[in-house]
């Protein structure tokens, strides 16, 4: 059964409410309950933003995560100390480790550190790093399929950002490889 609820958390500008709105088109696609609710900082750009994201197969009460997520993804530092404390035990935290030096303090939740700017550059983009590090969550986690969220990729990039659907494929697969057992 599935019951996800997910903090997307960083800079605006670095993607986090694509992040977010992606992981609800495909779990929507896919005909399960979803959930998005944003929160942006003073400024778009620059400010901090982060959205909590539900996926489940069964009802969703409320859209407002508190201390029960099942998984942060932070993107830079002060994402990671704001929502650690919001992870329930045995939750998993993804770390975007091109950003962030420090290490996840609590021993009840499982930390994974993905490069994820690196591996944007490296795919010639640093746009992508969201997607680099949403690819490892649903390696990891699994709320919908990768398939499906490609799919989705193509319907949100349609039309004149339709040359952008490779590259954020790419970075889809490469975040999966790099949490791939």
């Amino acid at each position: 059964m599935i019951n996800e609820k997910v903090i997307c958390a960083g800079f605006g500008g670095q993607g986090v409410m694509s992040m977010g709105q992606l992981l609800t088109y495909s779990g929507m696609v896919e005909g399960k309950q979803v959930s998005w609710l944003p929160s942006y900082g003073p400024e778009m750009r620059g400010g901090t933003a982060n959205c909590n994201v539900m996926v489940s197969d069964t009802m969703i009460g409320s859209p407002i995560i508190t201390n029960d997520a099942t998984c942060a993804i932070v993107m830079n530092l002060p994402s990671l100390d704001k929502f650690v404390a919001d992870v329930a035990a045995d939750g998993l935290v993804l770390v975007n480790s091109s950003l962030i030096e420090k290490k996840v303090e609590r021993s009840d939740v499982k930390a994974v550190y993905i490069p994820a700017n690196e591996v944007a550059n490296e795919l010639g983009n640093p746009r992508v790093a969201n997607m680099v590090m949403l690819g490892a969550y649903i390696e990891l986690n699994a709320p919908v399929k990768l398939e499906t969220v490609k799919d989705t990729l193509k319907k949100l990039f349609g039309g004149a950002k339709s040359h952008l659907i490779p590259i954020n494929e790419e970075a889809l697969e490469k975040g999966a490889e790099l949490v791939r057992k």
